[in-house]
């Protein structure tokens, strides 16, 4: 019995600290600025990371603070494209 405890905890806390891990994996499906879906041809590159954008006006409004925008991307799990190397 001790053993099957043992390892229900043991999968439960393997679990538990895979959790943030795994949602940093999240690709973008939504505006930082407005919430609204991304338009893929609307987009900014910052600092190696492509961030999209559902108009060009939040493009703007990104540029005026983007690390504010880069931190809630993060906190809600979600990890931008890295920019494409140019050719």
């Amino acid at each position: 019995m001790k053993k099957i405890k043992l390892v229900i905890l043991t999968l439960v806390l393997a679990l538990f600290l895979a959790g943030p891990v795994l949602a940093a994996a999240a690709p973008q499906t939504t505006c930082p600025v407005l919430g609204g879906k991304i338009n893929q041809e609307v987009y900014t590159d910052h600092q190696g990371q492509r961030v999209y954008f559902c108009c060009a006006g939040c493009v703007d409004v990104f540029k005026k603070d983007p690390e504010k925008y880069l931190k809630e991307m993060k906190e809600q799990g979600v990890t931008p494209e890295k920019t494409p190397a140019k050719k």
